[in-house]
Formats: C-alpha cells, structure tokens, sequence
C-alpha cells in the first residue's frame, strides 16, 4: 500500500479497502511517477489510471482550485466530460496558515479539526475571522475563474473530484461533503499523491478514490512535483476559456 522512497506505483483505492489494479503497462512504467514533472504530468498519467471514465453517463469533473484546475482540465479534455471548479479552502493554523486545522466549501460546508483546536487552544475569535477571510476568497474565485457563469448542476450526477495532492485531507472532505449536499449521486476523488492517514479518512466518504501514489512518508504535496509552481487567477480564467475544457 506505500510507497518505497523513489518508486511509486498505480493504486485504485476503492471502499472499503485499499487494492491495487495495476496493469501490466502500468507496472512497466511505475518507476517513473513517484516525482511527478508537473501538474500536466500527473494529470495525464491520472487519466491513463482513470481510462474508465471516457465519455462516462451524467459524470461531471470538478477541481479544486487552485492547484486540481490544470489536473482536472486535462482529465475532463481526456474524457470528453462536463468540467468546472468546486471552491474549498483550508484554514491555517495561527503562525502556520499551511497546516489546516479545518476546510470550508464556497457553499459553507465546514469542517474543523476540534481536536487540534482544542490542544493548542485556538480562540473561536481567530476561528471566526479566518473562516469569514477563507469564504470570502473562495466566493471571489468562484465569481472570478467562472467569468459570471452560473456552476454546474450536479444533482444526480456522478462527480469526480480532483486536486494535485491531500495532505490532511481536511480540504477535500468539505468539497466531498459539499457536493454530496448538492445532490450528487455518486462521489470519486482522483489525486495524483496523498498521505495514507488523510486517505483512509477519505475513503468512508466516497464511492471510489484513485491514486497514483501514497508515499511511506508524506511531507508537503509540492515535495512530489519536481515543479510546483504557484497558478495564477489568469492560467485559469484561461482554461476555462478554452472551450475544449468545458463540454457540457
């Protein structure tokens, strides 16, 4: 199930449990993916694991922004399927805004790490303030990267939900529960690389998790991306222009 250091290897995490459906190309070309290039890079490798899903009934896939957007648009290319963005953010830690400590949805799902809170003693004052900043961030995005369009209608659809990487895993449950409270029928998160604890909380929210790898040791998601480069509001207010990406 991890992933020895320099090696990585195609994994279908399906609930309840973990198993690997390696093909026999896909086990020829392992060695190549526990470093992803880039973000392309993972999302077209993502797509070779996720062929299934080509031209898939009432499926729909949705990034997060800002790091899932380039991923996600190529698998939506890929699939010739419906794509638009699901805005979650984490909330940070005081004095490390990289570590979550809970994750709100553009539509206010929240999720917060009580436990965490708890122990470092967290005021509900710095709690409020920081989740009034995340929504009003993440409805700016979805106002911004969908140029005034209206989002997608994914009542009784099946949703694919896609980011360069889960850490905590926080983030990604608020858009699973996000969607979920929106009506989808069906719920799949394709990411690239994710730590082992965070995916075995995942996986009793969804229908099916797809990933490329799961490291023995996870530090940051940009650790596995030989470029990690910050995206911009206008790469992707771009890809959402290109309309090969948006087949509705």
């Amino acid at each position: 199930m991890s992933c020895s250091p320099g090696y990585g290897k195609y994994i279908k995490i399906s609930n309840p449990i973990f198993r690997s459906e390696a093909t026999d190309f896909q086990k020829k070309i392992v060695n190549y993916i526990f470093m992803f290039k880039n973000r392309k890079d993972a999302g077209l490798r993502l797509a070779r694991l996720m062929f299934k899903f080509h031209k898939a009934k009432d499926t729909i896939v949705l990034a997060l922004p800002r790091g899932g957007v380039i991923i996600g648009a190529i698998l939506a290319n890929e699939f010739s399927l419906p794509f638009d963005i699901l805005a979650s953010g984490k909330i940070g830690a005081p004095g490390n805004k990289e570590f979550a400590i809970g994750a709100v949805s553009e539509n206010g799902i929240l999720l917060l790490d009580r436990q965490i809170i708890n122990l470092y003693q967290i005021s509900n004052d710095y709690l409020k303030y920081e989740l009034e900043k995340t929504m009003k961030e993440l409805k700016r995005r979805s106002l911004v990267y969908r140029s005034g369009r209206p989002a997608i209608n994914i009542k009784n659809k099946t949703v694919i939900l896609v980011d360069d990487g889960v850490a905590t895993g926080l983030t990604m449950t608020a858009a699973i529960e996000s969607v979920k409270s929106q009506g989808a029928i069906k719920v799949i998160t394709a990411i690239p690389v994710g730590a082992e604890d965070a995916l075995q909380r995942i996986k009793t929210k969804v229908d099916e998790i797809f990933c490329l790898s799961i490291p023995s040791y996870f530090g940051a998601v940009g650790s596995f991306y030989e470029n990690f480069e910050q995206i911009n509001d206008e790469e992707i207010v771009n890809i959402f222009s290109i309309q090969s990406y948006i087949k509705q």
